[in-house]
Parts: C-alpha cells; sequence; structure tokens
C-alpha cells in the first residue's frame, strides 16, 4: 500500500531499440507519468529519421529547433548527424528528453544538444530567430493548438530556415487542413515523401507580400 501522502505517478519505463543512419538508439518512454501522447515514438517520428537515413542528410553546422520533441528520437538522430540541435516540449515532458539525452549521445557531442520549454504561442519570443532547420514530428493533431503552433513558427523561422513536418495526415484531426489549407497562407509547402498516410512537407517562410 502507498503512502496517503505519497500523490507521484507511478512511472514505467519502456525501452525500444531502433537504429538510423548506422545510429543504435536505446529510446525510454515514461508511461504513467502524465505526459501524455508523448509517451509514445509516433510512426511520424520514425518516418523523419528514416528519411534522414535514406538522403542522407548531414546537420553538421546546422542550427536545428525540434518542436514537441516528445521522446527526442528525431532530435537526438539530429545531433548524431552533426547538428546543434535544441530540443523542445511542454515543461513537463523535458525530464524524459533529457533521459534519452544523455543515454544516446556521447559527452562529448553533448555540448551540441540543449532542451528547453517552449510552450506554443506562448514561449516562442524567448527563442532565437536564426535557426537553419527546424523540425517537427507528429505534432499536428489537435486543431486547438494550430494558431499557437503557426504563430511560433512565424517567429522563429526566418525566410532561409527549412522546416521538416512529419504528419500522419490521415489519422490525426484536421492534419489534412493544416497542410493544404492552413500553413500555406503563410509558408511554402512542399509534401516530400509519403509513407502509407506518414506525410513529411518541406515548408519555408514567404516573402512579405507573397503571404495570403
Amino acid at each position: 500500500m502507498s503512502n496517503t501522502g505519497d500523490h507521484s505517478p507511478s512511472v514505467d519505463f519502456e525501452e525500444k531499440l531502433y537504429e538510423f543512419s548506422g545510429h543504435p538508439l536505446k529510446i525510454t518512454t515514461f508511461k504513467g507519468a502524465y505526459i501524455g501522447v508523448s509517451a509514445f515514438v509516433w510512426e511520424p517520428g520514425l518516418v523523419l529519421c528514416r528519411y534522414f537515413e535514406d538522403e542522407k542528410i548531414n546537420f553538421t553546422g546546422k542550427k536545428v529547433l525540434e518542436l514537441g520533441s516528445g521522446t527526442g528520437i528525431v532530435g537526438i538522430l539530429a545531433v548524431l548527424l552533426g547538428g546543434d540541435v535544441t530540443m523542445t516540449d511542454r515543461a513537463y515532458v523535458l525530464k524524459q528528453i533529457e533521459h534519452n539525452v544523455s543515454a544516446n549521445i556521447p559527452v562529448t557531442s553533448r555540448h551540441r544538444s540543449k532542451i528547453r520549454a517552449l510552450a506554443w504561442g506562448t514561449d516562442q519570443n524567448n527563442f532565437p530567430t536564426d535557426f537553419d532547420i527546424i523540425l517537427g514530428s507528429d505534432i499536428v493533431y489537435n486543431p486547438s493548438q494550430f494558431p499557437g503552433l503557426i504563430q511560433t513558427l512565424l517567429h522563429i523561422a526566418n525566410e532561409k530556415t527549412t522546416i521538416y513536418l512529419s504528419s500522419n495526415v490521415d489519422a490525426r484531426e484536421g492534419s489534412a487542413n493544416f497542410h493544404a489549407v492552413l500553413l500555406p497562407k503563410k509558408f511554402n509547402c512542399e509534401l516530400i515523401h509519403a509513407s502509407g498516410s506518414n506525410c513529411i512537407y518541406k515548408v519555408t517562410k514567404k516573402a512579405p507580400g507573397d503571404e495570403d
């Protein structure tokens, strides 16, 4: 019987092994830790990792921001592929990301990884606007969050920033409309890869005057 004064959630740690671009990854999810959908490795993230592998993407010398990092699997791979990566999510998810960063990024490369809280539509002004690349996998699933997400992208991205968004457009509410209607009002959007209903979009910010 637990102590009646202890209201901490019971956390089950679940480990799974992956490998991309020759890098073995041991990803731990914090089940039962009240982090909801962040306690899973979702297929759009794996599809994006496979895309980096297949296209032999190299992030060396690139300043990268990941939105909605969750387990951190995509951002961690970006670090291992040479990037200087800031992984972000809600504050209550950061311990899971920190755990996986420690488990997968060598000490000699860890200076190229940062972990920060970022609530879309609220915290974006605390971030610089000089990122070369922005990553997001399975972050387009809740229409109530779309305005904050777009506001965040508009602030953080500059016209030279390349944004990769990997989304399950059939299984996530409003995702198809987000990519086909909402995002193109302010951004150029190109479908560059599809695996089933998981689609990767390459996105860039429109120049002033080109916005809808």
